[in-house]
Order: structure tokens, then sequence, then C-alpha cells
């Protein structure tokens, strides 16, 4: 994140063109991982900006672990996604246009001594959502990737 902080520093808050990754994580039970943003309120799952000379599937796991606790293994590209409706301005007034690499992932372990979610300070609370449960309040560069996801046919988790 200090990579768009010293850009801001630079521009303020004109537009930037953002690369970033986010991770669905689904349970056992086919169920979603979302979070709430402590800044918006809206919900989404975990991702966030890559860093210069960051691979996005590096940033993907990062991220996630940044702000769920969650280690990642095998995850799948899901999507890419970019577009004038990816545009968002933060709540500071911030404004990117994000183009966002979107995985999924079944393969996840909690951190050692954990047996849930443990959020930083960019959430206030998390929940597991079936794909028709899936909040109406998502953030809104997110929207495009979740509504793919809830028309994709799942798969059945094998038991391992």
């Amino acid at each position: 994140m200090d990579y768009i902080l010293q850009l801001r520093e630079l521009i303020g808050h004109r537009p930037l063109l953002m690369v970033g990754a986010a991770v669905l994580v689904l349970d056992s039970k086919n169920r979603l991982l979302l979070m709430r943003r402590s800044d918006s309120g809206y919900w989404g799952p975990p991702g966030g900006a890559t860093e210069p000379g960051e691979r996005v599937e590096e940033a993907a796991r990062r991220e996630t672990t940044e702000e769920t606790g969650l280690i990642v293994g095998e995850m799948q590209l899901f999507g890419v996604f970019s577009g004038p409706e990816l545009f968002y301005r933060y709540p500071n007034g911030d404004e990117v246009y994000n183009v966002t690499i979107v995985y999924l992932c079944r393969d996840f372990q909690f951190r050692p001594g954990h047996t849930q979610v443990q959020l930083n300070q960019e959430h206030t609370g998390f929940d597991w959502f079936s794909q028709a449960d899936i909040p109406a309040d998502i953030s809104p560069p997110m929207r495009p990737a979740l509504d793919q996801y809830r028309h994709t046919p799942l798969e059945t988790p094998t038991k391992k």
C-alpha cells in the first residue's frame, strides 16, 4: 500500500489506474467469505492492490492473509475485470479505475492457533454466504465479479 500512498502524495485524489487481486474463498459448504469494509460499510472478498514488481498471485495471497489470517493454497483464475464499471471513489475522495484479477480458492487453512477468520483494521466483520444469499451492499468495483460468481455453477466440494 505504500506505493499507492506515495502516488497520492503527488497527485492527490485524481484517478489512478490500479491493478488489484481478490480471492473468492469458498469453504467446504460452498459458502463465500465476504468481509465488511470499515471505510464504506460495503461487503467484499479479501483483496487489494499489487505493489511494484509483485506478481498478482502473490498480491492475492498476501492480501488474503493480511485481511483474514487465512493461508491460501491452490487458486484458480476466476476472471479479469476492468472497465468503467470498476471506477470507484473512496469515502476519502481518492478515485481509481480498477483492473482486478479474481481467483477462486477452496484450499486454505487458518493461521496456526486460530480456528476462524482474523480481521485487520480494514474490516469490521465477516461472514460466509451461499451464492443465493450474497448481500446487496457489495463494494461497487467487486459487483461485476460477484454478479458473475452468482451465476457460476459450483462443483460439489470433495471431502479430503
